[in-house]
């Protein structure tokens, strides 16, 4: 089993143990209580820590609140504890601050262990939201680039489809059977993977609401659409008619062609071509023919859906 320490796992453990620090550092009671709130503040992006700290810290506040309430009206006994919390975890789920139920509820056991709530104690354990809340924002500051991981998963997707569209010239031009498919399982997860990727990036970065990283993998997205769709084509295709040949030529150029470049246009060009040469050749002479003629025309409308979506992305 290998053993890792990644940087969240870093940032979280020096950012518990500078709160901590600095609480005991003030001399605060129950100062452990801040690298808690550390820790459930360091997310996996910038904005996700942000919304967790703001949750986390308007429930503190509320439970300050709510427990003053209810303890100088019922007292310090456990029936009190059990009416607070029946009341205030579903005014924080009604507020939308579910976040921040666990550390305010620690915030609430607080001042029921020390029986009593006066402005030094609300002050102390406001210190200790401020201290671990802040450590938690400030460490989360820093965020690996992920631009070196999304330049090579979209190399990994190209040389994919790359293989897909030669496998796809062999079946058609040279009556080939051998691919196991592999790489449809493998672009699947690449883009899914990526995009995820993608998206905490631009959920690192506030003033960014796109990334291109982010836009290329779903425009790849939607060209994988179409590949599995002509997927159950090409294999249902007779190829015995000279029209699949052509089409497998025109495929493995097409895999040579596969970059972040636009060369779709001219594939377009090439492509209307082949079109209208399909038109001026002889009518289908059986049910077969004018049946494979049509799954071939079905696949020439295919790849130009397929090349229009790059073209418009480099647009």
């Amino acid at each position: 089993m290998k053993f890792t320490i990644g940087y969240r796992t870093l940032k979280t453990a020096i950012g518990a143990g500078l709160a901590i620090a600095l609480a005991e550092w003030l001399g605060l009671d129950f100062y452990t209580s801040a690298g808690i709130l550390t820790i459930l503040c360091i997310k996996i992006t910038k904005k996700k820590s942000i919304i967790s700290s703001w949750e986390r810290f308007a429930a503190c506040i509320l439970g300050i609140g709510f427990a003053s309430a209810i303890f100088s009206l019922f007292g310090y006994h456990p029936y009190a504890l059990t009416i607070l919390l029946i009341l205030f975890i579903p005014t924080l789920v009604s507020l939308n601050l579910k976040e921040g139920i666990i550390t305010s509820s620690v915030i609430i056991l607080h001042l029921y262990t020390l029986q009593k709530i006066t402005w030094e104690i609300v002050l102390n354990e406001f210190s200790i939201i401020v201290i671990g809340i802040g450590m938690g924002l400030i460490m989360n500051l820093y965020m690996p680039s992920v631009e070196k991981i999304l330049l090579n998963m979209q190399r990994e997707l190209e040389k994919r489809y790359k293989v897909i569209f030669h496998e796809f010239h062999l079946y058609l031009a040279h009556d080939k059977h051998e691919w196991d498919g592999k790489e449809i399982t493998e672009c699947a997860d690449l883009i899914s993977n990526a995009k995820s990727i993608a998206f905490r990036d631009i959920e690192n970065h506030f003033l960014r609401y796109e990334n291109q990283y982010y836009l290329y993998f779903k425009m790849r997205e939607k060209q994988f659409e179409i590949i599995q769709r002509m997927l159950p084509i090409i294999s249902s295709i007779d190829k015995t008619y000279v029209q699949c040949e052509k089409l497998g030529s025109f495929f493995e150029r097409l895999s040579a062609a596969v970059h972040p470049g636009n060369t779709a246009v001219l594939f377009l060009d090439d492509l209307e071509k082949m079109r209208q040469e399909f038109r001026e050749m002889h009518l289908p002479k059986d049910r077969d023919e004018f049946e494979t003629r049509s799954k071939l025309y079905q696949l020439l409308q295919d790849i130009e859906d397929y090349l229009i979506i790059k073209s418009k992305f480099k647009k």
